[in-house]
């Protein structure tokens, strides 16, 4: 049965990784060789700039240092973490097993010990950023509508939302996909699968239902569009 797999398509942009380091040596090192596997990286040398840069760019990924000067790594984690989920990647000194279990508290991804081999930390970037595309592919809104793939649960306007099995797989393929047509065709194969025998009618059939069941916030319920001729899409 091929429904089984994702109904996901994600764009997935270029990677940033903010390097907050002041030992200029080791910071240029990760920069060269961050940027040799393709990431786009940024630099601070100090608390306070590192923190202003990772407001206003957004980073995928922090590489952050405890020590430094203006404001050190555990106040920025601690300040980040009230305002963005960014995975944060802690450099750390040799045997200072308090700084790691603090800096973990506060809400840090991950560490990694001074000195560490290069290709150690390319893995664990490359493995902390998997974790957080897998996580935001499962997690989709539009409007008031919350759909989490890995609950199988939706909601809408914060409530929960009753759905049959396939209504939610319905509604997670649209709005996964968010402005990309599919035919009903399209639909019964993504949905129920290459071997379900039935007519089309049925997708016609489930979107009505989800239409009513949507109807308490009119705004969403709209936005699934039938395409005359073609199938459905949902906009927003």
């Amino acid at each position: 049965n091929r429904n089984q797999g994702s109904l996901v398509e994600v764009h997935v942009p270029e990677r940033s990784v903010l390097v907050v380091e002041d030992e200029e040596n080791l910071l240029e090192a990760l920069r060269y060789n961050l940027e040799r596997e393709g990431y786009q990286v940024h630099t601070a040398t100090d608390g306070g700039e590192g923190l202003e840069l990772a407001r206003k760019i957004n980073p995928s990924l922090i590489l952050l240092d405890i020590m430094l000067p203006t404001l050190d790594g555990f106040e920025i984690c601690r300040i980040l973490r009230r305002e963005s989920e960014v995975p944060i990647l802690l450099l750390t000194a040799k045997g200072e097993e308090v700084d790691r279990v603090v800096g973990l508290e506060l809400g840090a991804d991950d560490y990694i010990t001074k000195p560490f081999s290069i290709r150690e930390l390319i893995a664990r970037v490359r493995n902390t950023l998997r974790r957080t595309s897998e996580n935001e592919e499962q997690h989709f809104w539009t409007g008031s509508l919350e759909i989490d793939l890995n609950s199988h649960e939706a909601r809408l306007a914060g409530e929960p939302l009753s759905l049959k099995p396939k209504e939610f797989d319905l509604l997670a393929l649209l709005v996964a996909n968010k402005g990309r047509a599919f035919t009903r065709d399209q639909i019964l194969e993504r949905v129920w699968g290459y071997d379900y025998i039935g007519q089309t009618r049925t997708v016609d059939v489930y979107i009505s239902w989800l239409r009513e069941k949507l109807q308490a916030d009119p705004t969403t319920a709209s936005s699934i569009v039938t395409i005359r001729g073609v199938g459905y899409r949902l906009d927003g």
